[in-house]
């Protein structure tokens, strides 16, 4: 057995092992914990380059551009609406031609068609009808002709007779009493009778009258409905009402929204369709109520169409609304409608199209531009991270107007300079100039 002594000796210098190692240890974690703080610092005040993208200081055209949204829309357009049938009470009517949307068409071209087999059923029907009235009427003037010729003809007789009865008149002088009372009694019968031939005549020819009349009338009904059913069949083929193109309008089919198509019922007086002019186009855009102070009417600006990204053209704002109405994402913040001429013309330049407007708010020839992303904005200014030494050191410059893309450098900087493409989220602990 060893003595007390010696344990106690082993197990002090096992404790003074142990300290070393725990202080190594911690002298390990300061050193390391140092030149990472001391990495971090250089990295922002003298970065080395390694694998960091850089771009040129460059000179160039500098176009501050204020980007818009809108739909392009025809300034000459006319609605196509599904017909309206006089004296008809059609609730829906079955398409079964009609043009396809984006189709060119001419003045006259058929850009719809409907059932019309109902239609003319009623124009024959109608047809046949006012055929027979006509005749009727033919047959009843002919008829008032014959007996009014007869009537005529009594008047006459009865006439005659009364001028020979009052010839015989003159006689009594020289007759008996009992044959002058026989010619004055003849007299008399003849103009009684004379009197009732006229009285008949006349009220026979308003009777003849009346009754030709009310079939006249029944005839020109008739020939109304004849015509109704005619317009009602030829209302339902529809034509292009000028040149253009076609555009179908969304409409309620059976509980959703969809485009007229073969076979789909329309309600009368709906607008199912457009033919609009493409020579004359505008862009219908939402203006912020932030960018108002910066436009004005017949501003400069370019039209891009985000289905042909390669296809722009010239516009001028043409007007922009007086009332404003509620923006998207807040009550406060108005919106203002702004109308954008298109000047020229494209077979791809169509209604309902979005677009993008570039607004040219400023311009600077061969200006000191670098991209909007090198640049970190602080309270105190901006910065670039300049490449000097093999490395990048925070740089600060003066700004002045930007776009999408690129910032004017004011002061600070030199064409041909290079500098850090991307600014680092952070600054902290980045040297000062």
């Amino acid at each position: 057995m060893r003595p007390a002594s010696d344990s106690r000796n082993v197990r002090g210098r096992a404790s003074i092992r142990l300290t070393g190692v725990v202080g190594v240890c911690v002298l390990a974690i300061a050193a390391g914990a140092f030149f990472w703080f001391h990495r971090q610092a250089s990295a922002s005040s003298a970065a080395p380059r390694g694998n960091i993208s850089t771009v040129v200081v460059r000179r160039a055209d500098f176009r501050e551009v204020l980007r818009l949204s809108g739909t392009t829309e025809a300034l000459r357009s006319r609605p196509i609406v599904a017909p309206q049938l006089a004296g008809s009470a059609v609730s829906a009517m079955v398409i079964t031609r009609i043009a396809r949307g984006g189709t060119r068409v001419k003045r006259g071209d058929v850009l719809a068609e409907f059932d019309r087999q109902q239609q003319y059923k009623n124009f024959l029907d109608k047809q046949a009808q006012y055929y027979d009235l006509a005749d009727q009427v033919k047959e009843k003037q002919a008829a008032e002709q014959a007996a009014r010729a007869e009537d005529e003809t009594n008047l006459k007789v009865a006439e005659d007779a009364l001028q020979i009865a009052q010839l015989e008149v003159k006689k009594n002088e020289i007759l008996s009493r009992i044959d002058a009372e026989i010619n004055d009694e003849k007299l008399a019968e003849a103009k009684a009778t004379l009197a009732q031939l006229r009285h008949t005549f006349v009220l026979k020819r308003q009777a003849a009258a009346a009754g030709i009349r009310v079939l006249e009338i029944k005839t020109d009904r008739a020939h109304q409905a004849m015509l109704n059913a005619e317009a009602n069949a030829n209302k339902m083929l529809i034509r292009s009402p000028m040149d253009g193109i076609v555009v179908l309008n969304e409409i309620w089919l059976n509980g959703r929204m969809g485009h007229a198509q073969e076979g789909t019922q329309v309600q009368p007086g709906v607008p199912f369709m457009r033919v609009v002019d493409p020579s004359r186009m505008d862009v219908h855009a939402e203006i912020n109520q932030a960018d108002m102070p910066y436009l004005h009417v017949g501003q400069k600006a370019r039209v891009r169409l985000d289905a042909y990204p390669g296809l722009w053209f010239p516009g001028t704002l043409e007007q922009i609304s007086p009332l404003g109405h509620a923006g998207m994402f807040s009550d406060r913040v108005r919106d203002f409608g702004g109308v954008f001429s298109i000047a020229g013309s494209n077979r791809k330049l169509m209604p309902d199209l979005s677009a993008a407007v570039d607004v040219e708010l400023a311009s600077q020839k061969n200006a000191l531009v670098v991209p909007v992303e090198s640049v970190a904005s602080e309270r105190d200014g901006s910065y670039v991270w300049l490449e000097r030494g093999g490395g990048f050191e925070k740089h600060r410059i003066t700004t002045g107007p930007e776009n999408d893309l690129d910032v004017v450098v004011e002061s600070g900087l030199k064409a041909g300079e290079t500098i850090r493409e991307y600014a680092p989220v952070s600054s902290a602990g980045a040297g000062a100039e």
